[in-house]
């Protein structure tokens, strides 16, 4: 167990370098050898990255591993999109390819940050991972994989998605996408403007509820924002495209997991503290 910190983060950097090599090479042969599709191989490139990941998180004994994932996942799927696309901007894609991939990068920039901000050692884990073991027992190895590391990885894949088509079949640039990018943009500030303000809740060290800044509003402004950010992209992309719906099913996928996973699972977690059922009734969860 590496408890550095300096030496943790390091590690879990090389580890990320090698995930995104390792994709990358996988996209190059199945599209340049094979001929599949940049959606297939996408997909299939995400999962090998995903399970290079998961095979460090079992040598560390540590699901926290693939946290970054998360935010890491996204500007390098829509770098090797946009790498595949030439002669783009005659018509304004080129304008849109580099909006879309701005707010992902804001987004995915600022998220990571917070995570290092977060991140101690190796000896951290996250609540959830160490409830879902306790929980699970002997079937915890398929739920550590499917559950945490496959599942979130498919789940941020389709968010990405729209992005990833609008750019690689060089959908033009429309004024409502203007709008929905913006979105995103405000989505990932006020996302940070909550993360602060926890920060600064935990270090005064009152314990109780958050009841002040965006937390007076609402139970979890981060989630809210989480679930914004990929409307915006989700939006944006079909505006561009002039339809294809469907492409929408990352932002609704990823909103029903907040909805019947993550926030139930904070909950409950919250619940264990002393007038939680006042707290819960005065304070929208999202």
């Amino acid at each position: 167990m590496i408890k550095n910190r300096a030496a943790s983060l390091t590690l879990i950097i090389f580890i990320y370098v090698l995930a995104a090599f390792c994709g990358l090479f996988t996209y190059n042969y199945l599209t340049d050898i094979y001929s599949f599709s940049y959606q297939v191989s996408l997909f299939i490139a995400d999962v090998l990255a995903t399970v290079l990941v998961f095979i460090f998180s079992l040598i560390f004994k540590n699901a926290s591993v693939y946290d970054p994932y998360w935010s890491v996942q996204p500007p390098v799927i829509l770098g090797i999109a946009l790498a595949k696309v030439s002669g783009t901007g005659a018509n304004g894609a080129g304008l849109l390819c580099g909006l879309l991939f701005a707010a992902v990068l804001f987004w995915a920039l600022r998220l990571t940050a917070n995570w290092i901000y977060n991140f101690e050692s190796f000896e951290y884990q996250d609540w959830r991972y160490v409830m879902l073991k306790e929980k699970s027992g002997r079937l915890y190895p398929f739920v550590n994989f499917f559950g945490i590391h496959l599942f979130p990885t498919f789940v941020v894949y389709l968010c990405v998605l729209p992005a990833v088509t609008a750019i690689s079949e060089g959908a033009a640039f429309r004024p409502a996408c203007l709008i929905f990018i913006i979105l995103s943009f405000l989505a990932a500030v006020f996302q940070g403007i909550a993360d602060v303000q926890m920060h600064r809740f935990r270090a005064e060290g009152t314990g109780g509820f958050i009841r002040t800044g965006l937390w007076k509003h609402d139970r979890h402004p981060n989630y809210a924002c989480e679930i914004l950010m990929w409307w915006g992209i989700g939006l944006a992309s079909v505006a561009a495209l002039g339809g294809q719906w469907w492409l929408l099913t990352g932002a609704l996928v990823n909103t029903l997991m907040f909805l019947f996973i993550s926030i139930p699972m904070a909950d409950k977690r919250q619940s264990r503290k002393p007038g939680f059922a006042e707290y819960k009734k005065a304070t929208r969860m999202l």
